[in-house]
């Protein structure tokens, strides 16, 4: 879709705020795209026909990118912002997720579909998500930004998109009608705080609720994985279809919530960690079964749910799918006498159980000098009980200190297994 030439706030077609870049610049970035970018700025000439400050950017860019962004790290021509626009976006697991996600949403819908974000930013969401429409929009008011997404949507072939210049809130007010709409409110106040709170981001997406909605028949809003999912459903009162906990790599990075038009009384909740999913209704939150403490001794695999599972607290419909029993009723820790391969989560085969007692500290732990402490329901942080038991971090044991059924303080003694530690989802 090509850029619209009668919109004052879009980016005229040929790039009018687009990045130039001479090709003593571009030389040097290509000469010094592999080592690191504070010895090159300690050694960088500051003379010449090198823009040395942009050139940084370049070289510190690509490097996260390569991690982060392999995608877009092996197109030559992107051109990456600053620093903290770049340690803020979103990875590229966590794209291609909220990809697949609009495409799940807009199934079925009439052609031709449209995608339009409120909250461009540096736009790898939006590229990723731009994909499964027919049309997308992006919407930024810094005119810098406008200008790279406008160039690195070029270089990666997205060109039904167009980039419109201007504040996400005041655009929504005239737009036309959209398919779905994207927003990721800025998790910063006026002075570079962080904040949390939805009511405190920037725009703030419960006051927009039923403007967004009247725009647009489904709305994905990207939020702190830090909130309280309940009270976030209760908060958008009934307009939540569904509600993502994505995790890359076993750490939350953020909460992805679907409003629609249509009231739904019970949620669909998606616990999410690189592309394995435990989904369940809000409301069916019974608690899950706990092990007998009589009974540990002779359970042979330790189980440690996802960070997602763990932020959603789907630990009942874990159970369900997978027979293991949870150590003690606010453990978070499961134990059965078989190995599940496609276990969402760490898995750990058991060497021995006991309690702080220190005749039983010395059959669990002789001659261990060091291990990764993990506690669960306990009295001391992972960092004092390895202090009281002196024990360095690190090696091939792991202990986990927790609490069970018996409400007895204990401690596990695991190691995981090559063959079967592929089961880190």
């Amino acid at each position: 879709m090509p850029l619209m030439d009668n919109d004052d706030n879009a980016i005229a077609d040929g790039g009018r705020l687009a990045p130039q870049i001479n090709a003593a610049t571009r030389a040097f970035i290509a000469a010094h795209q592999d080592e690191d970018v504070r010895d090159v700025a300690l050694h960088a000439k500051r003379d010449g026909d090198v823009d040395v400050s942009f050139a940084l950017d370049q070289i510190a860019g690509r490097r996260i990118a390569r991690a982060k962004l392999p995608r877009w790290a092996m197109i030559d021509g992107i051109i990456y912002p600053p620093h903290v626009p770049m340690e803020q976006c979103s990875s590229q697991p966590a794209a291609e997720y909220k990809a697949r996600l609009a495409a799940e949403l807009i199934a079925g819908q009439p052609h031709p579909t449209t995608l339009v974000d409120l909250t461009g930013g540096f736009g790898v969401d939006f590229s990723f998500m731009a994909r499964a429409f027919d049309d997308a929009v992006y919407v930024e008011q810094q005119p810098t930004l406008c200008a790279l997404a406008e160039h690195n949507l070029r270089e990666l072939g997205i060109d039904n998109a167009r980039v419109v210049c201007a504040d996400g809130v005041a655009f929504l007010e005239t737009m036309a009608p959209a398919t779905l709409i994207y927003i990721d409110p800025a998790r910063r106040d006026a002075h570079g705080a962080r904040t949390v709170a939805i009511a405190d981001c920037t725009p703030d997406a419960l006051a927009l609720r039923d403007a967004l909605l009247a725009k647009a028949p489904f709305v994905v809003i990207k939020l702190s994985p830090m909130l309280d999912w309940r009270q976030t459903i209760d908060d958008f009162g009934g307009a939540v279809q569904r509600l993502d906990i994505v995790a890359v790599h076993n750490e939350c990075k953020e909460i992805l919530v679907v409003l629609s038009r249509e009231r739904v009384e019970r949620p669909q909740i998606r616990c999410v960690n690189d592309g394995v999913s435990v989904e369940f209704r809000a409301g069916d939150d019974e608690r899950p079964s706990v092990a007998p403490a009589s009974t540990l001794p002779d359970m042979h695999v330790l189980y440690e749910p996802n960070a997602a599972i763990m932020k959603g607290g789907a630990f009942a419909t874990l159970q369900r799918r997978w027979p293991a029993a949870q150590i003690g009723v606010n453990s978070h820790l499961f134990v059965a006498d078989q190995w599940f391969d496609d276990f969402p989560g760490r898995a750990f085969t058991i060497d021995g159980i006991g309690t702080m007692n220190k005749k039983e500290l010395r059959r669990l732990l002789g001659g261990v000098g060091k291990a990764n402490v993990a506690v669960r329901n306990f009295p001391l942080t992972a960092a004092q009980l390895a202090k009281k038991l002196k024990l360095a971090d690190g090696g091939d044991v792991y202990l986990f200190a927790t609490t069970d059924a018996d409400g007895r303080h204990i401690l596990i003694c695991a190691h995981k297994e090559d063959a079967r530690s592929s089961s880190s989802n």
